[in-house]
């Protein structure tokens, strides 16, 4: 692994190379999250979205048993409301942080359920261990997996989706892989450097291009496919207008044109 920088905030661990930002949730023993953590992530991940010199975000947790379960229900029984203020991003910082026009790639080993999982899909790309595990167990606790009951229908087969989620039954690296809930499935000592190779892939990226595709996606999630299209061709997005004014999209003409690879400025 290359050299980075790192800096350390409580339960967070973050290095970055170039425009790379790798951040390591570290709360043992199992990487749960309670309302400080999720704060704190929020702010992290603000910070990743509002650094323009930073293009895409590795999130790991620290061990190989356990992703993260989820909610903290040691800290729960403590007296940490469930519905108390988990920061500027939501639940975990990720879930409901607005604007978030960057590629996040999503590492995942060992346990992943509840709001672990949770927090996995609010990525973009998920890459996990062979030894990965998953699963949405709230409905045994008599709970709602509120944003798996929203998200997951949408990112995977709908009756798979209503089958883990009405079941909570524990599920393999391997169904993941083949329903689409990951991009690719590695060997534990492989992970980190197949996550790694794909944020440089996408560092190298046109960052304005990737920022409009997050917003469309996004956008046109609820909107009938005219509607959506109709914003996209009349550029009432931000980022489709900043797009279509810039630099960098004369570049990938010039560049094309020159049959040479493109320089991105991300202007």
């Amino acid at each position: 692994m290359p050299q980075m920088t790192m800096l350390t905030d409580g339960p967070l661990r973050t290095r970055r190379e170039g425009g790379v930002l790798e951040v390591t949730l570290d709360r043992a023993p199992a990487n749960a999250i309670d309302l400080a953590t999720s704060r704190i992530m929020g702010l992290t991940f603000r910070a990743f979205r509002d650094d323009d010199s930073l293009r895409v975000c590795i999130f790991r947790t620290a061990g190989e048993k356990f992703f993260c379960p989820g909610w903290d229900l040691k800290a729960a029984a403590a007296g940490d409301a469930v519905d108390g203020d988990y920061g500027v991003g939501g639940f975990g910082g990720l879930q409901e942080l607005p604007n978030l026009n960057k590629p996040v790639i999503m590492a995942v080993q060992g346990i992943c359920c509840g709001g672990g999982l949770e927090l996995a899909i609010s990525g973009d790309l998920i890459l996990c261990s062979t030894r990965a595990t998953f699963a949405l167990p709230e409905i045994r606790s008599g709970t709602v997996a509120d944003a798996a009951s929203i998200k997951l229908p949408k990112r995977i087969p709908y009756h798979v989706a209503m089958d883990l989620l009405l079941t909570g039954r524990w599920f393999d690296a391997q169904e993941a892989l083949r329903w689409g809930l990951v991009k690719e499935v590695c060997e534990p000592d492989q992970l980190m450097d197949k996550a790694w190779e794909l944020a440089r892939l996408l560092e190298a990226g046109p960052p304005l291009v990737q920022a409009a595709i997050k917003e469309v996606v996004r956008e046109a999630e609820n909107m009938r496919f005219q509607d959506a299209l109709n914003r996209v061709s009349k550029r009432l997005l931000p980022t489709v207008d900043r797009l279509y004014g810039s630099d960098d999209q004369l570049e990938g003409a010039r560049a094309f044109a020159e049959k040479r690879d493109p320089v991105w400025k991300g202007r």
